[in-house]
């Protein structure tokens, strides 16, 4: 057990990142009067951004353009830098220029992959994305080499929910369709009657910019608007006229839905089969987020069947799609290249945005679109590695066990360390709960540089606590404990006492463990995923859950039980190499003595 308590101090965390601090010309990134997990050399911990050599501005750094960036952007590049602009280079021009370049710029037309980097011989300083998403970017490999990357994930906004608005009123009056009618030669106003906007329900799925755009400009529409956003902040909503709810009764009760969540494994087909079943009949989808969203065969599906009067989208699982698509084909869907962000001020915009971005970047200010995570010292990341594994993972943990459309507001975590509080600085950890909280449903990627803005940004407050423990303070952190206050929770049992979800972990031979739920102790290793069931103390549950889960093939890879007294109320943690089936979990939540589960993934 723990060793006895000293006062607890608190601190709340800064969000000094989003006013851009500098940093010295070498890059690195020094953190004064905060201590550090290494015992060694006290005070002198430098956290690295990206290494230059203090020569390297002498001259004019080069910064290469490898696609179209409109002139407002390379005015400002050419006031700072030497620009070269190359546009449609094949992977080994790309890696015969980029050594002599301190800075890439791209769209998503051009793939910065690993070989990139290592050709850059380490001269290569900020990579640059012209846009929101960095799939076309090796992030892994771009940290590894010292090398930043930032996007311009604002400029797009307005062009994006213009469009989005645009294909709402076109599907609603069938104006692709019938204009390819009358250009074919035919007059067919009675197959082309439409439907009105005003006084129905818009359900927008993602209420971050984009999504509280399109809402504003609905109700300029006169529609009722109602949105789903587990991090949207209520005044924001409030502000605009607009209704926060759970998914489940955003798609039940929508006349139209608009899509406007990024894609990450939480939001993969979120919109399928079984979605599709609890829309009203008659629904109608629009489409400018990301294809992956919607499951497309699941909408064909839908649309043939009726449940789905029509869909307009702009973006598709696999770009350009295939020309016998039948989802592009059918005549109730109205479709466009993925024009979301094409407007001549969009274009602009974004390059203002990300030439400003690379140029900071290259002067030594930490971005706030920064990307990628900062390089740390091998000797911190060796002691801290398993407790920023733990952190995430607690975070992920946390954010999973939230239920109804309320979001995610307050968090506190608190550390448990011998060491004294000057001798512990927890900004990764923080960083890496924040990551596990936010990235789970956000297209944002969270790291030490930009943690605290992101958090800010989504209306999250992070708030630490440090409990000083007696002992020897060989190791930085006895357990780390993630609370979320104001929230409703899937699993009842995770409430504590004064009513806030919370989880707590620590470290054990070098893995992360949960060792806490609510007020029941467990010990379950953080490896694949986890089952918690809250169920009746008695014997024979340990034997009977596993044999279902055995039945399907489902390794179990630890079991603990934590109980409040014999025969009373217990919670049975257990770690699963493998994803149950629905049918397994159905099957686990109809044990008589099992009152409540929940599946978490890791």
């Amino acid at each position: 057990m723990m060793a006895s308590l000293k006062t607890p101090t608190l601190k709340t965390p800064s969000f000094a990142l989003s006013s851009k601090p500098r940093l010295p010309s070498a890059f690195s990134a020094a953190f004064p009067n905060t201590a550090r997990f290494s015992r060694s050399q006290p005070q002198r911990r430098r956290f690295l951004i990206v290494t230059a050599s203090s020569s390297s501005f002498s001259n004019k750094p080069t910064v290469l353009v490898a696609e179209k960036l409109g002139e407002a952007g390379l005015t400002l590049l050419k006031e700072f830098a030497n620009v070269d602009c190359s546009y449609n280079l094949s992977p080994e021009e790309l890696c015969t220029k980029i050594s002599l370049c301190d800075a890439l710029i791209v769209r998503s037309g051009t793939k910065v992959n690993r070989e990139v980097f290592e050709s850059s011989g380490g001269r290569l300083k900020v990579v640059g994305r012209a846009g929101v998403g960095i799939d076309n970017v090796d992030l892994s490999a771009a940290t590894e080499h010292g090398c930043l990357v930032v996007n311009a994930p604002t400029a797009n906004t307005v062009a994006a929910a213009e469009h989005g608005i645009v294909l709402l009123a076109a599907m609603a009056r069938n104006v692709a369709q019938a204009d390819a009618s009358v250009k074919a030669g035919k007059w067919q106003r009675n197959k082309y009657v439409g439907v009105s906007l005003v006084g129905k329900t818009l359900a927008v799925l993602g209420f971050g910019k984009v999504g509280s755009e399109v809402a504003r400009r609905a109700k300029g529409l006169g529609m009722h608007v109602i949105a789903h956003d587990p991090y949207a902040p209520a005044d924001r909503a409030r502000a605009i006229g607009v209704e926060l709810v759970s998914f489940d009764e955003a798609i039940a009760t929508a006349d139209f839905i608009s899509l406007h969540m990024p894609l990450t494994p939480a939001t993969n087909k979120m919109l399928n089969d079984e979605t599709f079943a609890k829309m009203k009949k008659g629904v109608r989808i629009v489409n400018v987020a990301r294809g992956g969203v919607i499951d497309e065969e699941a909408l064909v599906r839908a649309l043939d069947a009726g449940t789905v009067a029509q869909a307009a989208l702009d973006v598709f699982s696999e770009e350009p799609p295939k020309q016998d698509s039948k989802l592009v084909q059918h005549e109730r869907v109205t479709v466009t290249p993925h024009l979301g962000a094409s407007t001549m001020e969009a274009q602009e915009g974004v390059a203002i945005e990300i030439a400003e971005a690379v140029v900071g970047a290259l002067k030594g200010e930490l971005a706030a679109t920064a990307v990628n995570a900062p390089m740390v010292p091998a000797e911190v990341l060796t002691e801290l590695k398993p407790y920023v594994e733990l952190a995430e993972k607690l975070g992920r943990l946390a954010v999973q066990l939230v239920a109804g459309g309320s979001g995610v507001k307050t968090v506190k975590v608190s550390y448990a360390s011998s060491r004294a509080p000057d001798d512990l600085d927890t900004r990764l950890l923080r960083a890496m709960i924040t990551k596990g909280i936010i990235e789970p449903i956000s297209s944002v990627f969270v790291n030490l540089v930009n943690a605290d803005y992101t958090a800010k940004q989504r209306g999250l407050r992070i708030t630490e606590e440090r409990i000083l423990l007696d002992g020897s303070p060989e190791s930085p952190l006895e357990s780390i404990q993630v609370q979320i206050a104001n929230v409703e929770s899937k699993f009842a049992s995770a409430m504590s006492e004064s009513g806030e979800i919370k989880v707590e972990g620590r470290v054990k031979d070098g893995i992360p463990h949960l060792t806490k739920v609510g007020s029941f102790e467990v010990d379950v290793s953080l490896e694949g995923s986890i089952i918690l069931c809250r169920q009746v103390d008695q014997p024979g549950m340990i034997g009977t859950v596993g044999s279902i889960l055995g039945e399907e093939n489902v390794n179990v890879s630890f079991m603990s039980v934590g109980r409040v007294a014999p025969r009373k109320h217990a919670v049975m943690a257990i770690g699963v190499d493998e994803q149950p089936s629905k049918e397994t979990l159905k099957r686990i939540g109809e044990v008589p003595a099992i009152e409540e589960f929940v599946f978490l993934k890791l």
